[in-house]
């Protein structure tokens, strides 16, 4: 008699107390993958979903086809951006601590995703980010004042005080809002891309998305039009293993990649190195070239990992071993750019210092700037009136009758 069917339930590798295990990665060497032409159809290129597409190996050197070939400004350049982000991050979160903020989210070891693509992109395409993407802001030259305002809920958070820390939003930089709401983004990045297509621009959209998040069904409707209408959108689904306390093998990680999720739709997918600066920037030339002329979108899954807590409010201590950032086999995206600058003679150890040095006054004097327009505590604050602004284009009465009430609090009557 045959035995009956049991239950699968993915099991992490390793638990807190364990040694790490990270052998269910699909890892490549680094230049081992062949670059398609932008133009091969998707059923033909099937195999980059299962692959890795890595630059640097582990002499810090370029390899292979995927080599973007990036002069020394623009490594110099990219370096600075990441580092940044990570000490902004540094900051918000010691500034959470301190009882100044109420909440944040670092992308601590996750900055090469953020800042590479952001690079790779024109200004004018449009970005869709999820909350740990505050490097693509970085990139693209937000001032940091305006980014630790909003997280203050300050007298100039761009928010008004309306949305949680790390809800950012930038029109000038062509950065959507980021929405708590998970995977919405998405299909509003399709949707947008569709529009460019009909108006005959040749701006793209790039939308980012956690691997746990693309159990939702949001990130199928959006490969479903992707699919259909050849949208000119990039999909990046950031697998950092973890989504909150759950293995990303709950997301369906364990039965196959999640670039492998692109085929099944028409889409080519891509599986690249997401510590790998020169790897993500190369991937996504490849994939905005395809956009630009009319081959649709593509789905980018990162392979990194998150290196701190989901968020402030996270212990990752009990649900994953302590130290297993540190195991990582794909390191630290900060550490190999640097590493292969200094291997190129594009950079050196006292420079990287002065640069160290440099971010943290930058970081420092924009914190000392963003607490002078008022925190959680002090003032000065947002006029309380304003929270019947932006909604209706004409106030209706009964928030008219509640504004005037509000009004008749605060002067005492």
């Amino acid at each position: 008699m045959p035995s009956a069917s049991r239950l699968h339930v993915p099991h992490p590798p390793a638990r807190p107390g364990e040694a790490a295990d990270f052998g269910y990665l699909k890892l490549a060497p680094a230049g081992s993958v062949s670059r398609p032409d932008t133009k091969a159809p998707a059923d033909t290129i099937s195999s980059l979903a299962t692959t890795l597409v890595r630059v640097l190996d582990d002499n810090h050197r370029a390899v292979g086809q995927w080599d973007p070939h990036l002069e020394a400004p623009e490594l110099q350049v990219a370096l600075r951006h990441m580092m940044t982000t990570r000490a902004y991050d540094d900051r918000m979160q010691r500034a959470q601590r301190s009882g100044k903020i109420s909440f944040y989210i670092r992308s601590t070891g996750e900055e090469a995703v953020s800042v590479a693509q952001a690079m790779a992109l024109r200004p004018g395409d449009m970005l869709f980010p999820s909350y740990r993407q505050q490097g693509l802001h970085v990139a693209r030259g937000h001032n940091l004042v305006d980014l630790m305002c909003q997280c203050l809920s300050n007298s100039r958070d761009m928010c008004k005080g309306r949305q949680m820390p790390i809800m950012y939003h930038w029109t000038g930089g062509n950065i959507f809002s980021v929405s708590g709401n998970l995977t919405t983004q998405v299909p509003q990045a399709v949707g947008w891309a569709m529009a460019a297509a009909i108006k005959g621009e040749d701006h793209i959209a790039a939308t980012w998305t956690g691997e746990g998040a693309t159990a939702e069904a949001d990130f199928h409707h959006a490969l479903t039009f992707a699919a259909v209408y050849r949208a000119p959108v990039l999909i990046n689904v950031v697998n950092n293993q973890w989504a909150i306390s759950t293995f990303q093998g709950f997301a369906g990680g364990e039965q196959q990649t999640f670039a492998a999720r692109g085929p099944g739709y028409g889409i080519p997918g891509l599986r690249v190195d997401g510590n790998d600066f020169l790897a993500i920037y190369a991937v996504t030339q490849w994939a905005a070239e395809r956009a630009r002329t009319g081959g649709g979108a593509t789905l980018i899954e990162h392979v990194t990992y998150r290196a701190g807590p989901h968020s402030t409010s996270d212990d990752p201590s009990r649900y994953r071993p302590k130290e297993e950032w540190k195991d990582f086999p794909l390191g630290d995206p900060i550490e190999r750019l640097k590493q292969h600058m200094i291997a190129t003679g594009a950079w050196s150890e006292d420079q990287h210092q002065r640069l160290e040095r440099e971010i943290t006054e930058l970081v420092a004097d924009n914190w000392k700037e963003s607490v002078s327009y008022g925190t959680m505590t002090e003032g000065p604050s947002l006029d309380p009136d304003s929270l019947f602004d932006d909604v209706f284009k004409e106030l209706p009465d009964h928030l008219r009758r509640q504004r005037d009430e509000l009004r008749k609090l605060r002067e005492g009557r």
